[in-house]
């Protein structure tokens, strides 16, 4: 009798229990996930992509956004989301937006380290290299394959995706026209990459047009650090075909900072017909 009881129990509940599972209701869809494999990486990696909301109907081409950390537990929905409000207001431009999902970040978004701690609590870490290998041979070219894209890239990311971005820039600075970075771990290797900024911009070629968008929030000490040496080794060399806006947000914490700076930073890399609209 007391086992039929649990039984009748549990079967009275069932119904409840599925609809706290799955709600009523229609999904909202901000964009599409995909997949390519990557002979460079030696993976396969989701991509997500979020499409304007006419690039069915029209034949028009957009510029690309590549956003690091880019996965749906990510920054995807947050960016894309951005990207949006763009398509609304006009202060910007429509944009492609695709989302790299991360797998091991400390290995993709860095370059190795010469700090023996960073090396013993991060052992996978320097991969940056690869990783923007597989961007520039294979990424991008997958990209303009699939999508009407009108040639013109920026590449955006925050924190370790943010050293990504920079090392980007100093490193290869013609593989993206534009670079979005919002409170880079430019500490990281005792701040290895921004002592070398300017040994790197020295080497650059010919850029063409380039832009900078480059916001810290209240990290201070070796963050702080590293910004403020990237920031003085572009100011000393004024880099010929470079746009730059060093654009602090000191109100701003770690995990504040980055949705407030993308949007100053499409509004200023990529400004729209309503730039200064309210």
């Amino acid at each position: 009798m007391l086992k039929f009881a649990i039984l009748a129990l549990a079967l009275a509940s069932a119904p409840l229990a599925a609809s706290a599972q799955a709600p009523e209701g229609t999904p909202i869809l901000i964009g599409q996930s995909l997949t390519m494999e990557s002979k460079i990486l030696g993976q396969t990696r989701r991509i997500n992509v979020h499409l304007p909301p006419d690039y069915a109907k029209s034949s028009k081409t957009y510029p690309v956004l590549y956003l690091m950390d880019g996965g749906e537990k990510e920054d995807f929905p947050h960016i894309a989301g951005l990207a949006q409000l763009g398509e609304l207001s006009w202060t910007y431009r429509e944009m492609i937006v695709v989302g790299i999902e991360g797998i091991d970040r400390r290995h993709d978004l860095t370059h190795p380290t010469s700090v023996a701690k960073e090396k013993a609590d991060y052992p996978t870490t320097g991969g940056s290299a690869a990783y923007r290998r597989f961007l520039a041979e294979e990424l991008k070219p997958w990209v303009a394959a699939r999508y009407r894209a009108s040639g013109e890239s920026a590449i955006i990311g925050e924190s370790l995706a943010g050293l990504f971005v920079v090392e980007t820039l100093l490193k290869q600075p013609t593989l993206f026209d534009a670079y979005i970075a919002a409170s880079p771990s430019l500490w990281w290797s005792d701040q290895a990459l921004a002592r070398g900024a300017a040994a790197d911009i020295a080497n650059w070629p010919a850029l063409g047009q380039r832009k900078l968008y480059l916001t810290i929030g209240d990290e201070g000490t070796t963050m702080q650090e590293g910004v403020d040496n990237v920031v003085a080794a572009l100011d000393a060399a004024k880099p010929a075909g470079l746009t730059y806006v060093y654009d602090p947000m000191h109100q701003e914490h770690h995990s504040t900072v980055y949705h407030p700076a993308a949007l100053k930073a499409f509004r200023t890399v990529w400004p729209g017909p309503r730039p200064n609209a309210p």
